[in-house]
Parts: C-alpha cells; sequence; structure tokens
C-alpha cells in the first residue's frame, strides 16, 4: 500500500457522524496581538480524541437546523441560515468556556471576574449554553434538542447546575446581541438583468444574506472581491472556453473522476458542512481547546459566506450557461456562441461571481492552517450524493479540489473560485487578528 493508499485508508477511518456585554464581534480590540501559530513542516492528521459536549451540540444543533423553514414561529424558525446559527451556538459555548477557564479573550460577552467561577464544571456550562441557544431560536423543535440536554444534566448536582445556569446566562447575553440579526431584511423584488454579463435568474436565493449583521467584519462588503474580468479581456475568454469545454453534460474532455468530484459538491450545503466540520470537534484534547476551533470555523464561514453575497449581488455576474448560449453578444472576438449549451449538473439560482463554495473553503481553509500551524492538514470529506469519501492532504488540496469541481460542474468560471477563495482567506485573517487570543496574564 502506498503513501496515498495509507492516507486514504486513514483520514477514511475518522468519525464525522459521531456581567459586561462587548458590542457585536467584540472582544478583540484593536491592539490585539494577530494569532499566527508557529509555522512546522510536519503534517497534522484530524483524528477524533473522544467524544464531548462540544460535538454532541453541534451535532443536535445541526438536526435541529437543516430541516425545511416553517411558516410561522421565530425568525430562525422561518428562516434558518445554517452558518449564522451555528456560529451562534458555538460562540456562547465558547464564551462561556473562555470565562471559565480564563484561557482565552471572549468573543461575545465578557462576564464579570469571579474567582469561584474557574471550579465550575465545563461539561455543564456547555450543555446549558448550547441549549438555551437552540430553546430560543428553535422553540417549536424542540422534539430535535429537549431529550439530548435532559439525559445531558439528569445527573447534574449542585455545582453542575451553577455551570448550566452560568452557560445559559452567558448563551442569553450572545443571543441578545445576535437579536435582529438583518435576515429579514426587506428588500425590493429582483429584476433579472439584460444587458450582457448580467445574471438571468428569476426569484434568486439569499437576496437578504447581504444584509446579515456580521460577527466580526466590520461590514459585508469589507472584502468585496474585485471584480470579474470585462467580457472583451483574454482573462474573460479564457474561463469560458475553460468552463465551455469542461463543464458541459457532453464533454468529452472531462473524465469520470471528474464527473464525480462535481457532484460530491452538489450535496445540500447545510446539511453537507454541518456534517463535515464535525470532525474537527473532538479534534483536539480540551473542551475549551475544541470549542474555540469550532466558533473559529463556523464564525469564518458565516462572515464569508455573507461577504460572498455581498459580493455576489453587487457585480450581479452571469452564470456560464447564459455566457455561453450568448456568447455572441459580449463583445469578445474569442467567445463563440453554443446556444444549446448545458451544464452537467444543476447551476445554483443566484448570480456567479464570485464562488460561494470557494468563499466557504477559503475560510476554513485559512481556519484550519492557522489553528494547526500548518497548511498540511490531512482530513476527508464525504457526500452523501455520490456515496463516496474525498481525503485531503492539505489545505490547499481541498480548495483546488472544490474550485475544480465548480468549473468541472459547468457552474462557475475559474476566476470566480481563485476570487472566492481569496476572499475566504482575507475574512478569516481579519477574524484571527483581532479574535480568540489568548487571555492576558
Amino acid at each position: 500500500m502506498n503513501r496515498r493508499d495509507n492516507l486514504r485508508a486513514l483520514v477514511a477511518a475518522i468519525s464525522i457522524s459521531t456581567a459586561g456585554v462587548v458590542a457585536c464581534g467584540g472582544g478583540g480590540g484593536g491592539g490585539s496581538p494577530a494569532f499566527v501559530p508557529v509555522a512546522q513542516d510536519k503534517p497534522v492528521t484530524i483524528t477524533s480524541m473522544g467524544p464531548n459536549p462540544v460535538d454532541l451540540w453541534n451535532k443536535t444543533a445541526a438536526d435541529t437546523i437543516t430541516v425545511p423553514a416553517a411558516s410561522s414561529g421565530t425568525p430562525e424558525e422561518r428562516q434558518p441560515l445554517y452558518d449564522a446559527d451555528l456560529a451562534t451556538l458555538n460562540v456562547a459555548i465558547y464564551d462561556a468556556l473562555a470565562a471559565i477557564t480564563k484561557a482565552y479573550r471572549p468573543f461575545m460577552v465578557a462576564m464579570p471576574d469571579d474567582p469561584a467561577r474557574g471550579s465550575l464544571p465545563q461539561d455543564y456550562a456547555v450543555h446549558g449554553a448550547a441549549y438555551t441557544v437552540l430553546s430560543t431560536l428553535f422553540p417549536s423543535r424542540s422534539a430535535r434538542y429537549q431529550s439530548t440536554y435532559d439525559a445531558a444534566i439528569a445527573a447534574a448536582d449542585a455545582d453542575a447546575q451553577a455551570a448550566v445556569r452560568f452557560g445559559a446566562e452567558v448563551a442569553r447575553k450572545v443571543l441578545a446581541q445576535r437579536a435582529d440579526d438583518g435576515r429579514w431584511t426587506p428588500v425590493p423584488a429582483y429584476v433579472p438583468g439584460t444587458a450582457p454579463g448580467q445574471f438571468r435568474g428569476v426569484n434568486p436565493v439569499a437576496l437578504t444574506r447581504p444584509y446579515l449583521r456580521p460577527f466580526s467584519l466590520r461590514a459585508a462588503d469589507q472584502f468585496r472581491a474585485s471584480g470579474p474580468p470585462a467580457l472583451d479581456s483574454d482573462a474573460y475568454a479564457a474561463d469560458v472556453k475553460e468552463t465551455m469545454a469542461m463543464g458541459s453534460a457532453g464533454s468529452a474532455r472531462r473524465s469520470a473522476a471528474q464527473t464525480e468530484n462535481a457532484r460530491f459538491h452538489t450535496e445540500a450545503p447545510p446539511v453537507f458542512w454541518t456534517r463535515n466540520l464535525r470532525q474537527f470537534a473532538t479534534s483536539k484534547p480540551s473542551l475549551m481547546e475544541n470549542a474555540r476551533l469550532m466558533a473559529m470555523l463556523w464564525v469564518g464561514l458565516a462572515d464569508a459566506s455573507t461577504a460572498c453575497f455581498e459580493s455576489k449581488y453587487h457585480f450581479n455576474f452571469w452564470r456560464p450557461t447564459t455566457a455561453i448560449r450568448l456568447a455572441d453578444t459580449d463583445g469578445n472576438a474569442a467567445t463563440e456562441p453554443d446556444a444549446q449549451w448545458t451544464p452537467v449538473v444543476t447551476t445554483p439560482n443566484h448570480p456567479e461571481y464570485p464562488a460561494a463554495h470557494a468563499c466557504n473553503t477559503g475560510a476554513l481553509g485559512e481556519s484550519l492552517r492557522q489553528a494547526f500551524g500548518t497548511s498540511r492538514v490531512q482530513f476527508a470529506f464525504n457526500s452523501t450524493v455520490t456515496g463516496t469519501t474525498h481525503p485531503f492532504d492539505s489545505v490547499e488540496a481541498m480548495n483546488e479540489n472544490v474550485q475544480q469541481a465548480r468549473i468541472h460542474g459547468g457552474m462557475h468560471f475559474r476566476t470566480a473560485t481563485v476570487h472566492g477563495r481569496a476572499l475566504g482567506e482575507k475574512v478569516v485573517q481579519q477574524l484571527l487578528r483581532e479574535h480568540f487570543t489568548a487571555a492576558s496574564p
């Protein structure tokens, strides 16, 4: 068995089933040191260090959030945003444990100092924080989390009950900061474009996402992408030719493996990400470290997605299907139209640039690089669409895999994937310059 096969076997075995209030996004003033761990050459393989309450509540939260929206109820029940809601849950857990351990600075809620707090059972603080977030945001979905909570605190003694109450108190303060987060911002009805380069979708999705209040960004447009190439440019022609050749339903150039990869990444993001990111909830040696990592990952993904959709609707760029079929209108002599061109997989109904999957993996990769001190983080994702598992030797391999999937699927141009990754990385670099830093001595 060669090294690649060894890695594949290894990663395939990773278990991925099983006071005062700081202003939103606060807790890390401009003078705080950047979180930049020492670089290392040795690879880090993600393995489970055993079940813990952070993992338990991420699984429970995923089961609660990733169900069809309700017609009535709380804003979250009517319009769940899996990344933002998971970020809220994990920030509440992180802030509760940071207040108990005093190892790291709080992200959102700074509790008054209490020397006796250090003896509180950390597991129970996690239970209190997580349950409070879910029961507040999703009160009508209690069947998905109540029994988990009841079992978790069934044997709680006086100290454990105090820890539960403390976790709940922190969570309520976090929820107060995230209330009215903008997910229901009224927006004008979308009018499809008609000019060359404009997106033609009818009733596109995520129109309000640019208005979601970020967790860490100063504004959704803080790292707005630089824009797609001009329609008459060589770069645009190269993008069109590549996607036209590699992403068509009848492409003779795309291999079976490339087709499988394109399909692999078409699983619904709320289900794909909540399942695959859980492997990192058991990857650190302590509860505090796992809570910190999961809060980093979910805040990074939430803000990267908000920034990504702000750029999408700002540039409102057309998808390959439209661009290729109407190539005779783009003013570029190097592109040729194909009125029958069809992508191999279904194209999402929102503007093309930048690529949302690339925004997400850019953010995820940068979080992992900084959290583990190396780009050579080895892990795997699986997909229910293909029933396969993809191992990655590094965050670069993950990013490249996803970028190729969006091109080979006929959904995106290369520039959108490159700029999407860069946007996600910038979001996390800013996040980790200001947050999740060690507490002052």
